[in-house]
């Protein structure tokens, strides 16, 4: 379906279910519904079918699924012992939807049976908290006909978007989430791929044991060599660039044991020869084999060792014979080809590799996009003169384009994209050649006198840069493989044979050092469109001497730099090269590089010449596919510099969980808002109490014991208890799982040694400072029964943990008493009141947290000098600060409603009480109408208040000035 299709029937859609007939059957159904549930006899009601048409058209109509088997109706769930039915759940994309009748309103609560009332929505959380792990919801949608109300369970709290169904023209692609099922072709792919990886793994393993010296360095390579060389040989034979099917397998069996070696040999020396050049007496089985060139075998000098039984038979039966190399992924396989032969990745996990979905989260808003956007609007053209014209000056324009990966490894973004291009350009050439005939038919081409005049895409244009010689290998291998599979949906869309061999060898891929490599010797910045890339992710404080000092290099000059992600370089280097050019880039970064410190100090000159960001994929978990599921949190950034001259002004994309959102600008923390840079400071900005970490013991462990642990020591020394006390750092504080600290900063020097086993603890913590490099530490040896860092509010204060996870909607905070020790993985603001607990335990302050603090993994980490000192307060007049007061209260009394239950259980989305549920909400409003905010999350969203917060904070800036 194109999309004026598409359009036409969203447009029937739309007609249809705002028909008042249509609309008063799906109430009627509603109201039975209702009055069963309100009688207490909620069961499956089998005849309400009229809502599920509802949702079969839109799957049908719209999306071109059919609903049969893959949407589930009233499906059951057991909740507090009863049976119930969701209206609809969709397994393979974990969606559950809760239908109302069109005249309910969605933000109000209903009666349910038990006597309790929920909105639909937590009507439908209450569903999702009962399903089973399996079939817990990734979405949860609640409609009423007019609009629907899509709830991502993978972010916390009662943000939701919506849709409004007469705007389903525009914004039909936001539903996308109910069908995004990755392909099955795909899978297999993946499977194939994964598969032969192991395969290489075990070749690999049984090749090294042959080699007289694997700490030889050539002796290393030649391994890498001879794997890629026997493994383009299997995929020949079967993918058909060898004459026939098992040309390799039959040639190999052919031989002994003690020649199989001398046969390979033999066998690589005459892939590396034209016909003309071969020694004209050799073996017919030999000269049958075709001159394949490209370099892969060029190379003489490489150290092959004999072959055992073992080996043999790995590669003539497992690896040949019951194995379809034409099968794998050279996007994927590449990556997989790599890190199964490279050591290091091999010690980290085994073979790995980037899903092809996450590569098309960068190169689709990249360029790729707009390029189906243009093409299929030239598809639209109903004159064919005018339409072919169209199509040429289009395939033109990809063969064209230049493509720069400065940290390629094994060239997946490479191959991807060159298949992506090709599978347009085979399109183009469909339409041009054989209109409306379908593939497969035969035809004559005159018009055709060479297919090189019909294939104008090739791997000539991408180039990359790669710091592992043997990665390099790997990515032009792939690419050979990607273009040899792209030649064969070329034959057989028009017919005729194409000779693939033999190779094209571009030398495009470089090994050499990105971060130290003048990129314009590999290509002229003028020649290039798009960067695009990976690079690797090693945190500021990981960083080996070599990485530390090439970042000293790349920033030479820039201040504070110490806090800065590897990954930076590539962008400081990126925009070195793209200067005074159009070239768009993109790369995959940690994200802390839009978080805390980082953000002034890379972004901040980074902007001021003249950068901009065009669209941004906020933090997401990029899964490496190893065989560890090891995963990292990533953020895709796109940029460009600013073309003040550019005669089209295009959108802004933020994506967030996958879900694009229109924006106009996009600032350094992936935001729609103004280019504020928010920097460290010592002091709140605004007239708020400070607050400082708790205790640093700086005792090597002799301070710090478990309760088993203290119970034990007061047993050997019982006159210690009265200086034990409990122990809280943020795990502990949230778990409400204390430990204990010993803690003698007041005992008399009398007492202390009348306690040897203290006093023991007291030398070994001075011994420990005094062993230490840092004149504070071993300053801090002259008070050895003293913490290195000592902070004891003598009042009330709040406890707020620095580091907690963002699965969380609200971080939890609270009160202690001056009897509990804090540690310093919490902060503490001493002189707090109910007003401050308020503000800082509300969506308002944590939508500035989420937008600014830095992280840790997935989890927030909570700073005073970013985070806190420069997070605009409100400036209430009395009644609003009551009211703050008031429903902070409401919280407090909320949390003790559940003495048993520890902040955690009480903050998990899934165990939060409906009661502390809304004492938070009525805070939130309170603090929202106290900034002058509108308080409906329809109106105003997260990313609104994080922009009005930014406006106040740059007010409160200049106001400093």
């Amino acid at each position: 379906m194109n999309d004026v299709e598409r359009r036409k029937k969203i447009k029937e859609f739309i007609v249809f279910w705002s028909m008042k007939e249509n609309l008063d059957k799906a109430n009627e159904e509603e109201k039975t519904k209702e009055s069963l549930r309100e009688s207490g006899k909620e069961t499956k009601i089998g005849e309400r079918k009229f809502y599920q048409t509802f949702w079969n058209m839109l799957l049908r109509e719209i999306f071109e699924v059919e609903p049969y088997g893959f949407i589930e109706y009233e499906k059951s769930v057991v909740v507090d012992g009863n049976t119930k039915f969701i209206d609809a759940y969709i397994k393979d994309t974990r969606v559950l939807i809760e239908q109302k009748g069109s005249d309910i309103d969605l933000d109000k609560e209903e009666l349910q049976s038990g006597g309790i009332k929920l909105t639909p929505a937590e009507q439908a959380r209450r569903y999702v908290r009962n399903l089973s792990y399996n079939d817990r919801a990734r979405w949860m949608v609640v409609s009423n006909f007019k609009e629907i109300r899509i709830f991502d369970m993978n972010k916390t709290g009662s943000d939701f978007e919506v849709i409004n169904i007469n705007d389903l023209d525009k914004e039909w692609y936001r539903l996308k989430f109910l069908i995004d099922v990755e392909s099955e072709d795909i899978k297999k792919e993946m499977e194939v791929s994964v598969a032969a990886g192991r395969l290489v793994g075990e070749l690999y393993d049984a090749l090294y044991k042959q080699y007289k010296d694997m700490t030889d360095l050539k002796s290393q390579r030649s391994l890498n060599i001879l794997c890629v060389r026997i493994v383009f040989c299997l995929y020949a034979e079967d993918a058909g660039l060898f004459d026939n099917k098992q040309m390799f397998y039959e040639y190999l069996k052919s031989f002994k044991e003690e020649n199989f070696r001398d046969a390979l040999i033999s066998l690589f020396k005459v892939l590396n020869q034209k016909e003309s050049e071969r020694d004209k007496y050799l073996k017919d089985t030999l000269l049958a084999f075709p001159y394949v060139n490209g370099g892969l075998f060029a190379e003489i000098d490489v150290e092959i060792p004999q072959f055992n039984h073992e080996i043999i038979d790995l590669i003539l039966n497992k690896m040949s014979e019951d194995f379809d190399w034409s099968k794998i992924s050279p996007t994927i396989f590449g990556a997989i080809f790599e890190s199964t032969l490279n050591p290091d990745t091999r010690r980290s996990g085994g073979m790995h590799y980037t899903s092809i979905e996450n590569i098309h989260k960068v190169i689709d808003p990249l360029f790729l996009n707009d390029l189906k956007k243009e093409f299929d609007e030239i598809k639209e053209i109903k004159q064919k003169k005018n339409r072919d014209e169209k199509l040429r000056l289009f395939q033109d324009k990809i063969s064209k384009l230049r493509f720069l990966d400065p940290a390629a490894g094994s060239g997946n973004f490479l191959t991807e994209t060159y298949m992506s291009l090709r599978k347009i350009e085979n399109e183009i050439i469909k339409i041009l050649y054989i209109g409306e005939k379908n593939v497969g038919e035969m035809r004559i081409f005159e018009t055709i006198p060479n297919y090189q005049n019909v294939i104008k895409v090739n791997i000539g244009q991408f180039y990359g840069i790669e710091i592992n010689d043997f990665a390099v290998t790997v990515a032009n291998t792939a690419l050979w493989i990607a273009e040899y599979q792209m030649l064969k949906e070329t034959e057989d869309i028009l017919n005729i044979q194409i000779d693939y061999l033999p190779l094209k060898n571009y030398n495009h891929i470089v090994e050499g050092n990105a971060l130290t490599l003048d990129w314009h010797t590999v290509i002229d910045s003028r020649s290039v469109d798009y960067i695009m890339g990976n690079p690797p992710f090693v945190g500021a404080r990981l960083m080996n001497e070599t990485q530390k000092e090439e970042l000293n290099n790349v920033f030479a000059g820039w201040k504070n730099i110490g806090d800065l992600d590897y990954v930076s370089c590539w962008y400081k280097k990126s925009i070195d090269f793209i200067e005074g050019t159009n070239i768009k880039t993109a790369l995959v970064s940690t994200n802390s590089i839009c978080q805390g410190d980082s953000v002034a100090i890379l972004w901040k000159p980074l902007f001021e010449r003249g950068i901009e960001i065009n669209f941004a994929y906020k933090t997401f978990k990029w899964n490496s596919q190893s065989e560890k599921k090891a995963s990292v949190f990533c953020i895709i950034i796109g940029f460009s510099n600013i073309n003040i001259e550019a005669d089209t002004i295009y959108p802004k994309v933020i994506y967030e969980n996958d879900r694009p959102q229109i924006v106009s600008h996009i600032n350094a923390y992936l935001i729609d808002a103004d280019d504020v840079f928010v920097e460290s400071r010592n002091k709140p900005i605004c007239d708020v109490p400070e607050i400082g970490i708790g205790n640093q013991p700086i005792d090597n462990g002799n301070y710090l014991f478990t309760k088993e642990e203290k119970d034990e020591f007061v047993k050997k020394e019982p006159k210690s208890e009265k200086y034990f006390y409990q122990w809280y750092g943020a795990d502990e504080f949230i778990n409400n799982k204390p430990r204990y600290c010993l803690y003698l900063g007041k005992c008399s020097p009398a007492e202390l040694k009348s306690m040897p086993k203290c006093m023991e603890r007291v030398d070994n913590v001075r011994k420990f400072r005094l062993s230490s490099k840092r004149k504070s530490t071993i300053k801090a040896a002259e008070k050895p029964t003293h913490f290195g860092t000592e902070n004891f509010p003598n009042e009330r204060y709040i406890v707020l943990p620095e580091v907690t996870t963002s699965k969380r909607r609200y971080i939890p905070i609270g009160f202690f008493t001056q009897d509990k020790i804090c540690s310093n993985l919490v902060k503490l603001m001493p002189k707090a009141s109910l007003y401050h607990f308020g503000i800082l335990t509300s969506n308002v302050h944590m939508a500035w947290v989420r937008a600014v603090c830095g992280r840790l993994g997935d989890g927030y980490r909570y700073s005073k000098d970013i985070v806190y000192n420069n997070f605009p307060w409100p400036t209430p007049t009395d009644e609003q600060k009551m009211k703050i007061e008031e429903t902070a209260q409401g919280i407090l009394d909320a949390r003790a409603k559940f003495p048993d239950s520890s902040l955690a259980d009480l903050y998990d989305d899934i165990t939060m009480p409906d009661i502390l549920r809304k004492a938070h909400r009525d805070n939130d409003i309170a603090i929202m109408k106290a900034y002058g905010f509108k308080t409906s999350y329809i109106d105003f969203t997260e990313e609104d208040c994080v922009a009005e917060l930014m406006k106040l904070y740059k007010k409160l800036k200049e106001n400093e000035l």
